[in-house]
């Protein structure tokens, strides 16, 4: 039980079956996509991927660990980032496919924040997740900056705050969508989003 809650638990240092981990987070994502994602247990992640209880925690120190892996899964297979050569193109692509990922696996991206609030491997891991998935979008920006499309004094930082903000604030409070007119309106909101005339 105190796994459940967050407390953490050894590895043994065994290699993952490949077959298996990809049983585990697929099972952890489904039942994210369909269930309340706080109420998941290890026990039903193990029941829906067809392993032991002591499988997950061979290779995962805690059911937060288990659920941050499955988003990143989620986020390398749905959110891949576009290089068209055009900075306003790419931030329309880059923007639209994240937020249709995360309009797709709201409930997992919502219970990866909750998790990490109780979790330190949880919030370890949605820092790292948080951490690559800004890389990437900083890369975007500094291809476009490598242009000329942006001045060079711009404050990607900043910038990609302003993005990830959004969709974080919108996420959590659930006020208003994220969707494809959503990430037009805010590529084009931005220094460089919108085709020069």
């Amino acid at each position: 039980m105190a796994a459940e809650s967050g407390a953490r638990r050894p590895h043994t240092g065994r290699r993952r079956n490949p077959a298996v981990r990809q049983a585990v987070l697929d099972a952890a994502a489904d039942l994210l996509a369909s269930a309340d994602g706080p109420a998941i247990s290890v026990d039903a992640i193990a029941r829906r991927a067809g392993v032991s209880k002591h499988t997950i925690y061979r290779w995962w120190p805690s059911k937060g660990a288990v659920l941050l892996e499955a988003m990143v899964e989620q986020a390398r297979r749905e959110a891949a980032v576009p290089d068209t050569g055009v900075l306003s193109a790419d931030l329309e692509g880059f923007l639209t496919v994240t937020f249709a990922a995360v309009e797709r696996n709201g409930p997992l991206l919502r219970t990866a924040m909750a998790e990490s609030l109780r979790d330190d491997d949880a919030a370890e891991g949605l820092r790292a997740f948080a951490a690559a998935r800004r890389a990437e979008l900083h890369g975007l920006l500094e291809r476009g900056r490598s242009r000329g499309e942006l001045p060079e004094d711009a404050d990607l930082g900043l910038m990609v705050d302003q993005m990830y903000g959004l969709l974080w604030y919108r996420l959590l409070i659930g006020h208003a969508p994220l969707n494809a007119e959503t990430a037009a309106r805010l590529a084009r909101s931005l220094p460089g989003g919108r085709p020069a005339e």
